[in-house]
């Protein structure tokens, strides 16, 4: 019996998959230095292969990601109460205004 189209999925070889084929644990263990074409294709020793966390980035990453600076002189400057402090000045004088009528 096969699976209805509805219920496969798209890209099933490029997901996370925790068996390798031979040849994707002969190419890793190429990389590895750990086998060459002299030994035997059979008895290979295992491979570790994790998944990869995938998460949230964290606010540096993204900010490298959108292509803004991540330097610290530019993470300051951002981060400067100027705006506060403004808003602060121009609800003071209409206080005293206020008071003065």
């Amino acid at each position: 019996m096969s699976v209805h189209r509805s219920l496969k999925t798209k890209n099933a070889l490029e997901r996370h998959r925790n068996v390798l084929s031979r040849a994707e644990r002969l190419k890793i263990l190429k990389d590895q230095e750990r086998w060459d074409e002299t030994k035997s294709v059979f008895g290979l020793p295992k491979v570790a292969h994790r998944k990869a966390a995938v998460g949230a980035k964290t606010k540096k990453a993204a900010a490298e990601a959108a292509g803004t600076a991540a330097s610290p002189e530019a993470a300051a400057g951002a981060t400067t109460p100027a705006p506060e402090a403004a808003k602060g000045a121009a609800k003071a004088p209409a206080k005293k205004e206020a008071g003065k009528k």
